[in-house]
């Protein structure tokens, strides 16, 4: 793997840059097609059995290995028209590539599945669009939230010939591709650039700063459209229920990461000299890895359970490694230590342990001092309008969809992280919102279903 060389004091300013290139720099021409031809072309391919949205990768692979970029994108774009970005942060090492068959050759190492979609995406070159809109149907439906979840569920709509308007209620479209992903996993404007090309299908009007609840209500969506999508994620952080949890020096890890995904000059970012990050999933390895290539001396990331547990894949738990992060296991955070001007100063957390499969304190306890603590815990639903709790089933915690993606609402969709259904997986979202615009296709046109 390559990866830039871990900060270990403050960077000059002119330095900051180098370290929030790719993580994983894109292959060659000459590289892409050695890989391609490390594929078996499996009659009953596994790894298309593990890709979340059932992309033909032995097909892809084998276009790549004849030179048709252009065929490569087409059959990716065909189920995923997020492919690009799906092959930037999508989990492949526990996807498609763990399925890989060549991970039980000789070589015992999977075809680099992920790379040599983002080759092809990256490389494909169309005239116009790669797919044409059929004839316009006049219904028109409303999707709430230009994340991946609703622009996929979008162009899968405007190719069927609907009519299509997004409310987004963020300045920019793309959900957590522009706000929420890793600034050195996501480089430069790609994440801009993509909505742009999904938007060219043409038959989609995008509004920004149109939040439901506040711009916009359900109830007039409802009656001016003859379907709405709900994609708007997760938009609350869970509490780590600790006094002083408000205090100057204690952040949710989401915040930051959006301020530094949107910043110009990251020489201007506020970096704490020693940061605790509590946490377990990719968004605490996330921030944990962006504040050392920011140039905070000391980052460690704090969990209550065993690293078995943590939903971060061990290919991230490795990366935060890579950049020197200590990851400390069996550790409840308890005390937030503040100093006489009400500022943080450390964190005295509490060992733990298992005891007949319950996890437990036990009579030890340990500080860490620290400058700064970033809450990264998990994001939770919050609705925009307060009648939705007894308009739209909530089961643990997110929206209750049947098979077809309805909600109890007539009419009403919904996908993506929102939802029960699934992982929070980027390629989730994708593959939730564009089954999701089948059904709402079906429910419009039964005649052509």
């Amino acid at each position: 793997m390559s990866l830039q060389p871990p900060v270990t004091k403050m960077s000059p300013p002119q330095d900051i840059d180098q370290y929030f290139t790719d993580i994983h720099p894109p292959l060659t021409d000459r590289q892409a097609l050695l890989e391609s031809a490390r594929c078996l072309y499996c009659f009953d391919a596994p790894c298309i059995k593990a890709c979340p949205s059932d992309i033909n990768i032995p097909s892809f692979i084998q276009q790549i290995h004849t030179d048709n970029l252009q065929g490569a994108a087409q059959t990716i774009y065909s189920s995923n028209i997020l492919g690009g970005s799906c092959a930037r942060v999508c989990p492949t090492e526990i996807l498609c590539e763990q399925a890989c068959v060549r991970n039980k050759e000789a070589e015992c190492a999977p075809v680099l599945i992920g790379l040599l979609q983002r080759h092809a995406t990256d490389h494909a070159e169309f005239e116009g669009h790669p797919f044409s809109r059929a004839a316009a149907t006049g219904k028109r439906v409303a999707v709430v939230g230009a994340g991946p979840a609703g622009l996929s569920c979008a162009h899968r709509l405007a190719m069927k010939g609907h009519q299509v308007e997004i409310f987004e209620a963020s300045e920019k479209p793309g959900g957590l591709n522009e706000y929420g992903i890793a600034r050195y996993k996501m480089t430069d404007d790609f994440a801009a650039r993509e909505v742009e090309f999904i938007l060219g299908i043409g038959g989609i009007t995008l509004h920004t700063h149109k939040a439901l609840g506040r711009d916009v209500s359900l109830a007039e969506l409802q009656s001016g459209f003859d379907a709405v999508f709900l994609g708007f994620g997760l938009q609350g952080t869970r509490k780590l229920l600790l006094e002083h949890e408000s205090a100057k020096g204690v952040e949710d890890a989401v915040d930051y990461i959006r301020v530094l995904r949107q910043a110009s000059d990251l020489s201007q970012i506020p970096v704490p000299q020693s940061a605790v990050v509590i946490g377990a999933g990719n968004t605490a390895i996330d921030i944990a890895c962006q504040l050392r290539r920011l140039g905070c001396e000391e980052v460690t990331l704090a969990y209550r359970r065993g690293e078995e547990s943590m939903s971060a894949t061990g290919h991230e738990q490795q990366i935060a490694r890579d950049h020197q992060v200590r990851i400390r296991t069996w550790s409840r955070p308890e005390v937030l230590l503040l100093n006489d001007q009400g500022e943080l100063q450390g964190l005295q957390l509490r060992r733990t342990r298992l005891e007949a499969g319950e996890l437990v304190d036990t009579d030890q306890a340990f500080t860490l001092p620290c400058d700064a603590l970033f809450k990264a815990v998990g994001q939770t639903l919050v609705l925009p309008e307060p009648d939705m709790q007894e308009q739209l089933q909530i089961e643990g915690g997110k929206l209750w969809v049947d098979a077809q993606y309805r909600t109890p609402l007539d009419k009403v969709f919904a996908g993506g992280d929102c939802t029960s259904v699934g992982q929070d997986l980027t390629v989730e979202a994708v593959q939730q919102g564009k089954l999701a615009a089948e059904s709402i296709h079906q429910l419009l046109m039964p005649v052509q279903a």
